[in-house]
């Protein structure tokens, strides 16, 4: 009911402000020099034109107003970047302008104030958790000591898949795969899986997708600005609640680590946790960090990974406009939870989609897995770096089906780029999904082919990891994501296995649909029965 309530509250605002509009804007026009722009509504601005899926809608209205385009997402000014250019001038060329992420009225809550790492500004608090984040849970180091960690999760998931192919039951793909990655972020960031207590691990879902829903819905104080100040929908009151059972179940977690630590009986490998419980009690560490700095930092981590909470939003206003007559008639998506789980997950389960309808593709990686490995033995992360074609796949699938499809910043002071203005306090969204089928820097952008990566073209010499403009799986800069090593490490090994030791059979063909999400969701999930290729299975 509130959930109407909030949309017949934007409608009206909408319907009565048209009749003052015109005077409004005209008060207000700069003489600013602005990148191309459609063509606005009052007080909604362009919110109508990113629908039904944001980055396609506005790969499709770049391909009319230019590769930068400033847009209005009701009062909040915004400019898109849809291509590598464009792209390079905002993260590298002026990356210190565009080096804080946007924040809503519900992320800053319930991070206490951004007390975390993804939404905190650019300054010596960011600096320092990043320092952390890389040194003491990121670093090559110390995703050695993990390795067990995954070899052990990815063998769980492996003697799951065995067991649906004996029994001939289909599997749904991506919420298996994402059990596995949540499985191996939560061990290394609190060292519990969702398998160690199904109540507690109901209660954490619950929690998770509560707080998804909140960051992800659309709040009128967030973008329509006579309403800044109000509290229309209550939001306050739902941010309160989800925000003290979120202290609550923290406040046990740190009190159990705190024990273990007292004992000294906690693992030789330190989770995160461990580690910023260390240093918070270092005197003589550069900052000192608040318990509301560690719980806004693993809240973060278990809800958004790597991505921006904008994206979310602005997927889920976008319904707003979609909605026919016949359909009832609600704001916020019930599936939010799944576009805030880890991404690595979606990226595997679009690889396999891919290399089922490509079965030639599927072949090769096959045939250059038998002769690399073998079939006596299961694949491992040492073995990635001797199979150049799986590497492609991945990459190739990064290029189509990117995970995060937009790279959301926001300026911190003026400046201009491409000759135009681009005032302080504009979101900014770098379109990758639009980058990576470029005609102008792909050739057959639309067609899947990992071969793209090893034949003797430019396109063969190109990374993931940001330095590349025209492929930014990761971002790009000082805001990239973090957990790129670990990310592709997850990916490579659990597609390579589940490539090396099962078929995959579907009924006809997988559909390619994208949903709307924040992480490029498939419009419909990968159901397959796995079907054991190694005869007798090796032992894991």
């Amino acid at each position: 009911m509130a959930d109407f309530q909030g949309y017949i509250l934007l409608l009206l605002i909408w319907l009565v402000s048209l009749i003052l509009v015109r005077t409004i804007f005209s008060k207000n026009r700069t003489t600013s020099r602005l990148p191309p722009s459609p063509m606005a509504l009052p007080i909604i601005g362009h919110l109508h034109l990113v629908a039904p899926i944001p980055h396609q809608a506005l790969h499709k209205l770049s391909t009319k107003h230019g590769s930068l385009m400033h847009i209005r997402l009701g009062s909040v000014p915004c400019v898109v970047a849809s291509s590598p250019e464009m792209a390079k001038e905002f993260l590298k060329t002026h990356e210190s302008s565009f080096s804080n992420r946007p924040i809503t009225a519900a992320v800053d809550y319930l991070t206490y104030g951004s007390a975390d790492f993804s939404f905190a500004p650019y300054g010596p608090y960011w600096k320092f958790m990043k320092k952390i984040c890389m040194s003491e849970l990121l670093s090559g180091r110390m995703l050695d000591q993990f390795l067990p960690v995954r070899v052990e999760e990815i063998r769980r998931f492996l003697q799951l898949m065995e067991k649906k192919a004996s029994t001939g039951e289909k599997v749904d793909v991506g919420g298996e795969l994402v059990r596995l990655t949540n499985n191996i972020v939560s061990r290394m960031a609190m060292n519990q899986t969702c398998s160690d207590n199904e109540d507690e691990a109901e209660e954490v879902r619950k929690l998770v997708e509560a707080t998804a829903e909140l960051t992800g819905q659309f709040n009128l104080s967030d973008f329509i600005w006579f309403c800044k100040n109000l509290d229309l929908q209550g939001m306050k009151k739902k941010l309160k609640h989800v925000r003290d059972k979120f202290d609550s179940m923290m406040d046990k977690i740190i009190k159990e680590h705190e024990e273990a630590r007292k004992r000294k009986d906690h693992d030789t490998v330190k989770d995160l946790l461990h580690v910023l419980l260390d240093t918070s009690e270092d005197e003589t560490s550069d900052m000192k960090l608040s318990r509301e700095n560690i719980k806004a930092f693993i809240l973060v981590i278990n809800l958004l990974s790597h991505q921006s909470t904008s994206y979310i939003e602005l997927s889920q206003i976008t319904k707003h406009f979609t909605r026919n007559t016949d359909t009832r008639l609600h704001i916020f998506s019930q599936d939010i939870f799944t576009a805030g789980t880890d991404t690595s997950a979606i990226t595997i389960e679009w690889a396999l989609s891919e290399l089922i309808n490509h079965p030639n593709v599927m072949e090769k990686a096959r045939q250059e897995m038998d002769i690399v490995v073998g079939k006596k033995r299961i694949v491992e992360e040492s073995d990635i770096s001797n199979l150049p074609y799986l590497q492609a796949v991945v990459k190739e699938t990064l290029r189509l089906h990117p995970t995060g499809p937009m790279i959301v910043r926001e300026s911190s002071q003026d400046c201009t780029i491409g000759g135009y203005d681009i005032p302080a306090k504009t979101r900014l969204f770098v379109n990758v999904w639009a980058i990576g089928r470029d005609p102008n820097h792909w050739d057959n952008p639309l067609e899947f082919r990992p071969e793209r990566f090893i034949e003797g073209s430019g396109e063969n010499q190109i990374d993931v990891r940001g330095q590349h403009f025209h492929l930014l799986p990761f971002g790009s800069g000082r805001r990239s994501c973090p957990g790129t090593t670990m990310a592709l490490q997850v990916v490579q090994t659990s597609l390579a296995a589940m490539i090396q030791c099962f078929e995959w059979k579907v009924d006809g063909s997988v559909d390619m649909e994208e949903g709307p999400g924040l992480t490029l969701p498939r419009a419909h999930p990968l159901k397959c029965v796995p079907i054991l290729r190694l005869n007798p299975f090796p032992s894991i």
